[in-house]
């Protein structure tokens, strides 16, 4: 009897060790491809809404998966590869993460003074921020809107503990000092695979380019 309890347990244990590798294996991988498949989509719808002169948003009409949230722009790294695209949604909850980066709605908007602040994963759900952390000073960050694209450069990078918002104030690291430059920072997980920090990153607007003279080839350098 003690030798079938034995082995019951055994099989038990080898069937909840594959069970864990299972999810695992959906969490670090089947969740980038269903990601990256939705995100390259609203990319695309975004780039097209850009060109036709349409109000440059997309919603639960065209991506029920949106729900209330918006799509507003493009963001493109060319430190991440010449072709990283991903969307930029209003909003930073875990459903928005999942489908791009996400804007933190009290922070200010691409190109405004203050702090243009997103968040995105940096491992699954298509891990937009993966590399976050080999972005150097002088980096472009190039976010796209309807009317305008906006160039951003790396400035600095810290590490901070998740209740550390001061870093997406309007001033970043300086709550309630008045802006007056235009700024982005981007936020992830830190180290990768936890989330015991944060990984910052901030830099600076240096170009605003009319949608009608922007040409991506342009800009596409890693370094400004």
């Amino acid at each position: 009897m003690t030798r079938r309890l034995t082995g019951w347990l055994g099989e038990l244990l080898i069937t909840a060790g594959v069970l864990v590798l299972l999810f695992v294996a959906w969490q670090l991988w089947w969740t980038d491809v269903t990601a990256e498949r939705v995100q390259g989509r609203l990319v695309q719808t975004l780039t097209d809404d850009f060109g036709s002169g349409r109000d440059g948003t997309v919603g639960h009409d065209e991506f029920p998966e949106l729900g209330t949230a918006k799509a507003f722009a493009v963001i493109r790294v060319p430190r991440f590869g010449a072709d990283f695209a991903r969307p930029v949604i209003e909003g930073v909850g875990r459903p928005v993460l999942a489908l791009g980066v996400g804007h933190y709605t009290d922070s200010a908007a691409p190109g405004a003074v203050g702090n243009f602040a997103v968040a995105g994963h940096r491992t699954t759900y298509g891990r937009p921020f993966h590399d976050i952390d080999r972005l150097r000073a002088g980096d472009r960050v190039i976010v796209e809107t309807q009317p305008t694209v906006y160039v951003y450069e790396v400035t600095s990078h810290e590490i901070v503990r998740p209740w550390q918002t001061e870093v997406i104030a309007p001033v970043p690291d300086r709550p309630g000092a008045t802006p007056t430059e235009r700024m982005i920072t981007m936020t992830s997980c830190h180290p990768k695979y936890s989330a015991t920090q944060r990984y910052i990153t901030h830099g600076r607007l240096v170009k605003a380019v009319p949608r009608a003279q922007w040409r991506l080839a342009d800009w596409t350098s890693v370094e400004g």
